[in-house]
């Protein structure tokens, strides 16, 4: 081999030994710092050092001195955040909004303050006008009451009639009729008591006999005879069978009180005429007290009730005055009642 071409000769000395460094990888630390030594160079002092790790493995990173740390050759540092002051909008908007708001909130609390007093009226004058509407229902209820009693207070001969008419009775006493109607209470048997007038049931009564018949439309009843008052020219009846007995007034007649006769007029059932209390007779030099009236009244008559408005018995129709018009005479029906005592 020839010489200079850095060889060794076969057989000779030993060859001059060669440092070997193996190729750096390249990597982030490869010729990455300005300054850095070239592979197999040599290396300017103060540069740093690289250790080899070995084939392929890049040297642990150093930052040059003086540099910042923690960042990597070529990056920047990041800039720092810069606070920014509200500007002048900013500024004046919260205000306004929060003063927007509260006038808002002002506005909807009048308003309904507004609402609540409105109410409050309006209840008022609900309340009012039930109040009224009250008052005047309780007026026109009590004069409705008022009415109604005036109405039945009303002379009504119509309903009294048909009030009276299935109490009273033709009375058959031998060759006499008169007329009776049933009083008071049932007896202790069921039976009636009723009223007529002595001289009705006279005949029958000194021939010593006790038994009459009373007629009512198309039925027959027989009856009793039970006691008499020859100076009130009063008698009392008892029938087994059963009447509703008509009430005796508690009140004293009065001059102009209007009434009605039920009987039997020459023998004609059912008979009812109206007319006006004349006046009351007082009881004098023996004769007993009557009551005078001018209803028109006839034989048969004799016995019958004279009724007022409220359907109860004031007297005992028991004559008229001859060859005058409107004068009828009545027993009082106390005189009765105290009498028998069975009102």
């Amino acid at each position: 081999m020839a010489e200079g071409d850095g060889l060794p000769e076969v057989g000779g000395g030993p060859a001059p030994r060669t440092t070997w460094s193996p190729p750096l990888q390249p990597g982030p630390s490869s010729a990455a710092w300005p300054g850095a030594p070239a592979v197999g160079g040599p290396v300017a002092p103060g540069s740093p050092q690289p250790s080899v790790l070995g084939p392929g493995v890049p040297p642990p990173f150093v930052p040059p001195a003086g540099g910042p740390a923690g960042l990597w050759p070529g990056a920047q540092p990041a800039a720092a955040p810069t606070s920014r002051r509200p500007g002048l909008l900013g500024r004046v908007a919260v205000p306004l909004l929060v003063v927007a708001l509260l006038l808002v909130t002002g506005v909807q609390a009048y308003q309904i303050h507004q609402l609540t007093d409105r109410l409050a009226d309006v209840d008022r004058r609900l309340n009012a006008g039930q109040q009224e509407s009250q008052t005047r229902l309780d007026g026109l209820e009590s004069r409705a009451t008022e009415l109604e009693s005036e109405i039945g207070a009303a002379f009504d001969p119509e309903a009294i009639a048909a009030a009276v008419l299935p109490s009273v009775f033709r009375v058959r006493a031998g060759r006499y009729t008169g007329s009776a109607f049933a009083v008071g209470e049932p007896t202790a048997d069921g039976g009636t008591n009723l009223f007529t007038n002595f001289h009705v049931v006279e005949a029958v009564w000194e021939e010593g006999e006790r038994q009459v018949f009373l007629e009512l439309t198309d039925q027959r009843f027989p009856a009793t005879i039970v006691e008499v008052d020859e100076d009130n020219d009063l008698a009392q009846l008892r029938t087994t069978s059963a009447f509703t007995g008509l009430v005796a007034t508690p009140a004293a007649v009065k001059s102009g009180q209007q009434i009605v006769v039920v009987g039997a007029p020459l023998g004609l059932a059912d008979s009812v005429t109206t007319g006006v209390v004349s006046a009351f007779r007082e009881a004098k030099g023996g004769d007993p007290p009557m009551i005078q009236f001018d209803a028109p009244i006839n034989e048969g008559n004799s016995g019958g009730p004279v009724i007022n408005g409220e359907q109860q018995v004031v007297g005992i129709a028991t004559a008229k005055a001859r060859d005058a018009e409107g004068i009828g005479l009545a027993v009082p029906i106390a005189t009765a009642c105290d009498s028998f005592d069975i009102c």
